[in-house]
């Protein structure tokens, strides 16, 4: 079955761990740093379920190497693997394509912050590790860093009017050999965005936290075919729902994820006893069975737009109208 018939069928949920403000699909507009230095060309998204996180940063280094490594994935031969493609690339390169930053994580709401925990994400050490103190008014989401290290300036995406999903991922296995390729991660749908983030096979784990950092382990053994398997066996996705409405990604942890299907959405079931879904398809010419907790599943979602102002502030902004809005 479809993941939203699905939605339409199964009890609605959500796992309310944030104010309905805070849901839904972000983009950063800009960071600025306590020194007065603004960084305006990463990009950065922030999708936001009932309880978890999805996180994207893209920055411009990040962008070229991902080009780089998708052209001479063009030009390798058919039998070559992307993972081998990658040897391919030049030290500088790669370095530079272990530093796009993506992942997923649970969502945990104070009344005044934001705390984040348990990340499944490319990089292995905590390099955000503040909670965000938040506003939001307007389309326009304020985080602060509560030690006063930086603010970013978000902005609402509209989203449509699809559903609101939030699915962490236990794990992804092959049916036929019950090999584990994935453990951890989740999907999150909001209308027109959605994320699917899967973590690193057992054995290809690191810990989050660790002192390893991945462009060090890349610089230290860069022609390593398992370091490299390592490094670049985490796959976090963003994408976009197209005229048809099939998701597809346009960010990605994975260069060889750009321009391709997010994810198949059929094969879902509802497994009553255990409170979860299973979904059962093949990948590349493979059968695999993902298991998934479900955190947030309602069928319709409207992203907020606006904020609801005091009538001071109402009869303010009607009062002085003219010339607020270049009128």
């Amino acid at each position: 079955m479809h993941l939203f018939d699905l939605g339409e069928l199964t009890p609605a949920k959500c796992g309310q761990s944030v104010p309905d403000w805070a849901r839904g699909c972000f983009r950063r507009r800009s960071i600025t740093y306590y020194g007065g230095r603004v960084d305006e060309t990463t990009e950065v998204l922030w999708l936001q379920s009932g309880g978890l996180t999805a996180d994207f940063r893209l920055s411009p280094s990040v962008r070229t190497a991902q080009d780089a490594a998708r052209a001479q994935l063009r030009l390798s031969p058919p039998a070559l693997t992307p993972a081998q493609a990658l040897t391919r690339l030049s030290l500088s390169e790669l370095v530079a394509l272990a530093g796009v930053e993506g992942g997923i994580s649970r969502a945990r709401w104070d009344g005044e912050c934001m705390h984040w925990s348990d990340w499944i994400s490319f990089q292995t050490h905590a390099k955000w590790p503040e909670p965000g103190r938040l506003q939001r008014v307007g389309n326009c989401l304020i985080e602060f860093a509560p030690s006063g290290a930086y603010v970013e300036d978000w902005r609402a995406q509209p989203a449509g009017d699809g559903p609101l999903i939030g699915l962490s991922l236990v794990d992804e296995r092959e049916l036929g050999s019950g090999h584990v390729r994935h453990m951890g991660g989740g999907l999150i749908v909001c209308g027109d965005h959605a994320a699917f983030v899967r973590g690193r096979a057992p054995g290809l784990l690191f810990e989050h936290g660790s002192e390893a950092r991945v462009d060090e382990l890349v610089w230290r053994s860069a022609r390593e075919p398992t370091t490299l398997q390592r490094v670049f066996g985490l796959d976090a996705s963003y994408a976009r729902a197209d005229a048809a409405g099939a998701f597809v990604v346009s960010a990605s942890t994975l260069p060889w994820r750009l321009e391709q299907p997010l994810m198949e959405l059929d094969g879902f079931a509802y497994d009553a006893e255990r409170d979860r879904l299973v979904q059962r398809v093949e990948e590349g010419g493979i059968a695999i069975e993902r298991r998934f907790t479900i955190d947030t599943l309602e069928p319709r979602f409207v992203a907020a737009e606006s904020t609801v102002p005091s009538p001071e502030a109402e009869d303010w902004f009607e009062r002085e109208r003219q010339g607020l809005l270049g009128e």
